[in-house]
């Protein structure tokens, strides 16, 4: 297809179809000023961080409306979108059951309905449909619902959820008896985590701190108690988090206790719930292990196994076993030693296998060590699960069955849509249980997925995945819509979207720079592009971009780029950069005054990023952050097409980082290019929770940028 054969003439911020549209909202400046190690900053947009002001939330609004009236133009093309978007999913669906204990669990969907329902029924043919939760009741009279927590009781017949209705991400835990459907009247704010004991009446759960948003104690309840619940572990340390969870095995729990650099596991049995937590090997800086239980066999659960993935020996981990009796380090037995080029970033025990995630050359992969086989080691027992597109996503699927025999799995690629596998681990072979439907008549031969490598400018290697419809030009004529993250070691999938053949089939590019910061390569990767390597993820990214320029993919005229959260900081920062490499700029709730929250210790999350940004207390921590922080380093010169995209409720990213940054580039931006502010007054980090509420959000985006590269409908 060629895109050209649909040139407009694109939409500027003076004139539109309709006519001239209001001209955009001038915050007031009130100058705060900040003086730290010398420096002397100021601040003039401080004050739109105060959102019980009533000028503040005005201020919103008329954002909210002038974007809306930049974009009027484009709400035939918006619905055109979102139809064409709605009418590729198949709206009345199932999930594919999971066994547990006897029962299958599933959710559907229903046409017109927002949000899934949460059911199972017994795992006996004719057995009737127990509705667990619907979602679409408790969201009534919200803007908002996220499920978080959701637990059943060893005897089937108490469901522990939780719920956020703001999007806060602010969670009350509940339980309900999923025999009378009733629900118990205790609630519980501000939950994290929860686990049953195997009493069937014990739970564990752990609490976020009010003002940092940092899960920071556990406590234990008995249902029915009208005692105050006792709590069991208070974690001091502000870097630190912690998370409880029953292993699959069921005769432990563990109490996880990570910052980004280090961590501690603390278990409990089961059956034992008015125990003591005990510790498996104490914490030390820079040493992280996480740890599963397999009990094999073995008649008493003490007699099992911890199997522990510790990067002790290596960034990049390996596996080692200690004895649930004495599980101290001097007695960890090594099962799989450090591989410099593999990453291990997860394993999960079962009764006669494990399972491990691993990453390699930028690529994840699955594999099966047999536990029963008799070989010298535990590599010699194992092998991987093949995978033979170019670049795809795999990942372990639904499997809370101890003893199953087989291993559920995930898989997908650009053009590959997402598909649920059963794979035997005796026999090898896998089931396709079920692959997402795409209405419409999808065709996957009409696509072309690749895997490419930019040069950054220190030599290093930066892997590229790339999809587009076959026949797209590769003459520079073509746009291309470039995505980026590179932070916190999180790897960005190769994922398939129905969504994304909007930007497809009218001759849009769509490429991921799987950039240093990100875990493609493992935490070596995540290494060199955090704390004082920042800027390689910036470079990665412009390089990658010059890359895909250079191989005719697109030109600085049609290149889009996109990214959200810690995302958005790399939008921000490579936009400063280098404003004439871009076209176009989309970011979600964009990380882009860096400085001045990392200064706030009483923000969430901010204390225990010093491990990711630096300490600005320290200051060359503080010199190298304002070195690219996005805010800060606005100028007076021409910039790119911007649509910044919030939510009032962000807990992550607080709405204030995008207003202020937008209202300092109005006041120092030369170029007529639009810069647009988007606000969801009833959402937070993750935008809508309603699916369909969630197409109109993609919609609009999808619109202003075909808009914006002169596509029309």
């Amino acid at each position: 297809m060629n895109p050209d054969a649909n040139i407009a003439t694109p939409l500027t911020v003076q004139e539109t179809s309709t006519g001239t549209v209001p001209k955009p909202p001038v915050a007031r400046r009130e100058p705060v000023e900040h003086v730290m190690h010398g420096d002397r900053r100021v601040d003039h947009y401080a004050w739109l961080r105060h959102k019980e002001n009533p000028e503040v939330i005005d201020y919103l609004k008329a954002e909210n409306a002038y974007t809306d009236a930049v974009l009027k133009p484009t709400e035939p093309f918006q619905e055109k979108l979102y139809q064409e978007m709605l009418g590729r999913i198949l709206q009345t669906d199932l999930s594919v059951p999971y066994r547990l204990r006897g029962y299958l669990y599933f959710t559907r969907t229903e046409e017109g309905k927002q949000y899934a329902f949460h059911c199972r029924q017994r795992d006996v043919e004719g057995a009737p449909e127990e509705l667990l939760l619907d979602l679409n009741v408790l969201a009534e009279g919200h803007s908002f619902l996220g499920l978080g927590s959701f637990e059943v009781s060893d005897d089937n017949q108490l469901l522990a959820y939780s719920t956020d209705t703001t999007g806060f991400r602010q969670y009350v835990l509940q339980v309900k008896d999923l025999r009378s459907g009733t629900t118990h009247p205790e609630r519980f704010e501000r939950v994290t985590s929860v686990a049953w004991a195997s009493d069937n009446r014990t739970l564990f759960y752990t609490v976020e701190d009010e003002t940092t948003k940092r899960s920071h104690r556990l406590y234990r309840h008995v249902l029915g108690s009208t005692e105050p619940d006792i709590l069991l572990y208070e974690e001091t340390d502000e870097r630190f988090r912690i998370e409880v969870e029953r292993t699959r095995s069921g005769a432990f729990l563990l109490l996880t206790i990570a910052s980004h650099t280090t961590s501690e596991v603390r278990y409990l049995r089961a059956d034992q719930p008015s125990g003591e937590f005990r510790l498996i090997a104490p914490r030390e800086d820079n040493h992280e292990y996480y740890a599963d239980h397999h009990a094999g066999l073995a008649p008493n659960p003490t007699d099992g196994l911890f199997y522990v993935r510790t990067n002790s020996s290596g960034r990049t981990f390996r596996l080692v076993a200690a004895p649930v009796s004495d599980p101290r380090r001097e007695f960890w037995r090594e099962v799989i030693s450090n591989r410099p080029d593999v990453m291990l970033s997860t394993v999960e025990a079962f009764q006669t296998h494990l399972v491990l995630f691993e990453r390699e050359g930028g690529l994840p992969y699955l594999r099966i060590v047999d536990l029963t086989a008799d070989a010298p080691n535990a590599l010699a027992a194992s092998h991987r699960i093949e995978f033979s597109e170019p670049a795809y996503n795999a990942s372990i699927g639904e499997n809370p069955e101890f003893s199953a025999s087989h291993v559920r799995f995930q898989y997908e690629s650009f053009v590959t849509p997402r598909s649920i596998f059963d794979y035997d681990v005796r026999t090898r072979k896998r089931i396709l249980r079920k692959q997402q439907p795409v209405l419409g008549g999808y065709d996957a031969t009409q696509y072309v997925s690749e895997r490419l490598h930019a040069t950054a400018s220190d030599g290093t290697r930066v892997p590229l995945s790339i999809v587009y419809r076959r026949g797209t030009p590769r003459d520079g004529s073509a746009p291309l819509l470039l995505y980026g993250y590179g932070s916190y070691g999180i790897s960005v999938p190769v994922n398939f979207s129905s969504n994304r053949l909007s930007l497809l089939d009218r001759g849009v590019i769509y490429a991921v720079a799987h950039v240093r910061g990100g875990g493609e390569l493992g935490k070596p990767w995540h290494d060199a592009g955090r704390m004082k390597q920042k800027h390689n993820t910036f470079w990665d990214f412009i390089a990658s971009a010059e890359h895909l320029i250079a191989q005719r993919y697109t030109t600085p005229e049609k290149l889009v780029i996109e990214g959200g959260s810690a995302g958005g900081l790399l939008m921000g920062a490579v936009t400063n950069m280098r404003p004439e490499l871009f076209r176009m700029v989309i970011t979600h709730v964009p990380f882009v005054d860096v400085l001045n929250t990392m200064l706030d210790a009483s923000l969430p999350l901010t204390v225990g990023e010093y491990e990711e940004w630096g300490n600005p207390q320290i200051a060359e921590d503080y010199f190298y952050m304002k070195s690219y922080c996005p805010y800060t380093n606005l100028e007076r010169k021409n910039y790119p097409a911007i649509l910044a995209k919030t939510g009032l409720n962000d807990s992550q990213v607080m709405y204030w980082e995008p207003a202020k940054y937008v209202a300092k580039m109005r006041t120092l931006k030369t170029d007529v290019n639009p810069l647009l502010l988007k606000i969801n007054m009833g959402a937070g980090h993750g935008g809508a929770s309603g699916r369909y509420d969630y197409l109109r959000e993609i919609a609009m985006d999808y619109a202003f940028l075909l808009t914006q590269l002169g596509i029309k409908e």
